[in-house]
């Protein structure tokens, strides 16, 4: 199979290093070629919004597999509006990486797959909007995987704490899921593998107070927690005080069920847990 990545973000390349081999050919996007020498093993072409080159166009049109992670703009999904034709014109798999951010509110709780999107936000019903217009661009055959809140290597609590960004926020009855980027790569493998469409969402077993993470990553490390801020009165700006408008919880059973995941990471101490050990081993 013949893969081609728009938009090769820290889940793509991280599904790149651990399933790229099961490919023939393996290419993708990034806004600027020049100097990504961390992408070694992928022909990278050049994508800013704008219909791309021609050789890029016919690598598009002929790869077997599309993964997007390329999240939609104030007009609409970029990758639909420079190339809807080319995406259009022949059957292939499609896997669309959108968001739990999706479902909005829910007051902390449980949704799942058959819960209809309702978030007030502008980016959540974009991506919502994008969903639709891949299902009608894919032929059916798109698979739309729900991420919820994405850590793993160099993007964890543990270096958040560790470059004293790390915060803990308290808004009472806040609680959402998280999901590492290995399970990430494991559902994409999974939903490419499965014939037609579907919808499932890619989170761990166990939804969490943000400031638990906080907490339990601190004890790992054997230093003190951040002080406790509450949310009414902390300072920070408008886009990450949006992350706290939604409570939920999020089911995962369909991915399971149908997908037949086994999550490596079902809870955040184990993805946490994990990411100390190596750590620990790469300082010896």
């Amino acid at each position: 199979m013949r893969l081609f990545i728009l938009g090769l973000g820290y889940s793509a390349r991280h599904f790149v290093r651990r399933f790229g081999g099961s490919f023939s050919h393996v290419a993708g996007t990034v806004r600027d070629p020049a100097g990504r020498d961390d992408l070694a093993g992928i022909e990278l072409h050049g994508f800013s919004g704008r219909r791309p080159a021609e050789a890029t166009v016919n690598l598009i049109r002929d790869a077997d597999v599309l993964l997007i992670s390329i999240p939609p703009g104030s007009t609409g999904d970029p990758t639909l509006g420079a190339l809807g034709d080319v995406l259009a014109a022949r059957h292939r798999k499609v896997v669309y990486l959108s968001t739990i951010g999706v479902y909005g509110d829910h007051a902390g709780g449980w949704v799942d797959e058959n819960t209809p999107p309702q978030s007030a936000l502008d980016r959540a019903r974009m991506r919502v909007a994008a969903e639709h217009a891949w299902t009608e661009t894919a032929h059916g055959d798109v698979a739309i995987l729900r991420l919820a809140g994405i850590y793993g290597p160099g993007r964890n609590a543990l270096m958040t704490l560790r470059s004293g960004t790390a915060r803990r926020i308290i808004k009472p009855g806040q609680i959402f899921n998280r999901i590492h980027v290995d399970d990430i790569a494991s559902a994409i493998m999974a939903a490419i593998e499965r014939q037609g469409r579907g919808t499932w969402n890619v989170c761990d077993d166990e939804p969490a107070p943000p400031q638990d993470v906080i907490t339990y990553a601190a004890q790992l490390m054997g230093v003190a927690a951040p002080p406790e801020e509450a949310f009414a009165t902390a300072e920070m700006s408008a886009m990450a005080r949006s992350f706290y408008s939604s409570s939920a919880r999020v089911a995962n059973a369909k991915l399971k069920r149908e997908l037949g995941v086994t999550l490596t990471y079902p809870t955040y101490r184990h993805g946490l847990d994990a990411l100390w050990r190596d750590d620990q081993a790469s300082t010896r």
